[in-house]
């Protein structure tokens, strides 16, 4: 998978993320190159989920 496909893979589960939790923004769900446990962190707090809750919700997209 190229960045392109990888980046437009995340667009979609990012929507489909905010459909699911209206609470959650853009800035929420913002994925710099690297910062994957940084975004992690941020959802687990906003959320209330531990990180393996998040991994299922996002693989169950």
């Amino acid at each position: 998978m190229n960045t392109k496909e990888a980046k437009g893979e995340w667009n979609e589960i990012k929507g489909k993320l905010k459909q699911k939790f209206a609470i959650l923004t853009d800035n929420d769900l913002m994925l710099v190159e690297g910062k994957k446990e940084e975004l992690l962190g941020r959802l687990e707090t906003k959320l209330g989920k531990t990180k393996e809750q998040l991994h299922e919700i996002i693989t169950g997209l």
